[in-house]
């Protein structure tokens, strides 16, 4: 029975491209969706960079028709920056020149808006047209707080670039210092285009009413303390802790193979490894992997990519592993290729481990199980998101493994290192007590719904 009227909130939800920004925007959707007291409209841009997006996207709205949809035709960017031929950066940046010709179409919404729920990497273009409604726009953080907090401090950063080079550690006020090697490359590179999108939407944050942000206080507690203080910047809006966000409905038939596998195997006694939806390793990385993951004695469950947009992916797991691999494992493990519904693996007794690159929702994922990660940052925000896991006692990281773009791990430490995670009692219980009060977190009447509950209540006096 649905209980919305008109006194009920219009909240308009706008991801930028990649599962990675997708995924928690669907899930904050859908958690709006179950107090069944405000209207959606989902503003999705097209054409999307991978195939994945675009049946999410479709299986997302068949699943909730009273959703609304605008569909942003995206304005193709054909920059001269050379810095990068990330498909997704230059997406994140056609999407943000694109925002303009949102204005008419939401302007013209039944009911009305009463709020925009936006990506910071659109905050630029957004903010404005948000103002021009009188509306208030939040930002959807979909990294960790302490790296949300990175990149609101990069103008200032980008403003003696010169001493980034030389300086042993950044010192973001209220925050422990970042070691250098933490930050990622580009930042360096004020010329270069993901560093310039994101200096340009910082600038913009002081016009968002708040940081809707999936992360929780006992897992950066710290963070969050010294964000809505005031510490980190006097002009940041308030960091509302939402996570870990609840999973939502997924096609569960294309996940019946894994599914039914992992129901054979032993409680805690199943490596999970995958790294992401963008991040494709070199073959003699994988191969390396392979020898570890063969030489740790657990049985494994490996989600594999090679190119950082799945319609790329065309190489057969045959060429990349071997026929005598696949044959050896046959048992012990599977390899997969393609998307696959991770809460949903997490959430199987079997697992006992998770070998991850440490993207946020993927720690997301595993605190609120409470699974051991084995963290092996790849780029981005990754390095900053590993020694969170680290601190907050959810898993191990070796810091001289580096970027995992840039260095060759032998077999033989990645299986040392897969022994520790499945082994370890201790970071197993910690990891234990991660899980519990991650469920305090999302549960019933907790902490994140509590936020969450917040903003509609403020929306509905907004109406009033």
């Amino acid at each position: 029975m649905l209980n919305r009227n008109e006194n009920s909130p219009h909240i308009a939800l706008f991801p930028s491209a990649g599962m990675g920004h997708l995924t928690p925007f669907l899930r904050l959707a859908s958690m709006l969706l179950s107090h069944k007291d405000c209207h959606l409209t989902l503003i999705t841009g097209h054409p999307t960079v991978s195939d994945t997006e675009s049946s999410y996207i479709s299986y997302f709205l068949s699943q909730n028709p009273e959703v609304n949809h605008i569909q942003l035709q995206i304005i193709p960017f054909h920059g001269s920056n050379p810095t990068t031929d990330d498909p997704f950066f230059l997406q994140f940046e056609a999407t943000r020149r694109s925002a303009h010709l949102l204005h008419p179409l939401l302007s013209s919404t039944s009911p009305p808006l009463s709020a925009l729920f936006s990506d910071f990497v659109v905050a630029s273009t957004v903010s404005p047209i948000a103002a021009d409604l009188g509306i208030p726009n939040y930002i959807v953080a979909t990294t960790s707080a302490k790296f949300f907090c990175l990149m609101a401090y990069l103008p200032t950063l980008l403003s003696n670039v010169a001493e980034l080079s030389r300086i042993p550690e950044v010192k973001i006020p209220g925050l422990t210092p970042l070691q250098i090697s933490s930050i990622p490359p580009p930042f360096k590179d004020p010329d270069h285009l993901f560093t310039a999108q994101l200096a340009t939407n910082a600038l913009a944050l002081s016009a968002a009413k708040g940081i809707l942000i999936n992360t929780f206080d006992g897992f950066e507690s710290e963070t969050l303390a010294a964000a809505n203080d005031g510490r980190v910047l006097t002009h940041l809006p308030s960091f509302l802790p939402t996570g870990p966000l609840e999973p939502y409905e997924l096609n569960k038939e294309q996940m019946q193979h894994c599914l039914s596998w992992l129901d054979r195997k032993p409680a805690e006694s199943v490596v999970y490894v995958s790294f992401g939806s963008r991040t494709a390793m070199s073959n003699d990385q994988i191969r390396e992997l392979s020898k570890g993951l063969e030489r740790s004695g657990y049985h494994f469950l490996w989600v594999l990519k090679t190119s950082k947009v799945d319609r790329d992916d065309k190489e057969e797991l045959k060429d990349l592993l071997g026929y005598s691999f696949l044959e050896r494992t046959e048992k012990s493990g599977m390899v997969v290729k393609g998307w696959v519904n991770q809460q949903e693996i997490l959430d199987h007794p079997a697992i006992g481990g998770f070998i991850n690159h440490c993207g946020w929702n993927s720690v997301m994922e595993a605190a609120r199980r409470g699974i051991p990660m084995l963290a092996w940052p790849q780029h981005g925000d990754q390095m900053v998101n590993a020694e969170i896991v680290k601190d907050a006692g959810l898993g191990i990281w070796e810091r001289k493994w580096g970027w995992g773009v840039e260095a060759l791990l032998d077999g033989e430490e990645i299986a040392e290192r897969i022994g520790e995670l499945m082994g370890n009692e201790k970071l197993k219980s910690n990891a234990r007590k991660v899980g519990e009060e991650a469920r305090k977190a999302s549960g019933v009447d907790g902490s994140s719904e509590k936020v969450l509950m917040g903003v509609i209540e403020f929306l509905k006096q907004q109406k009033n």
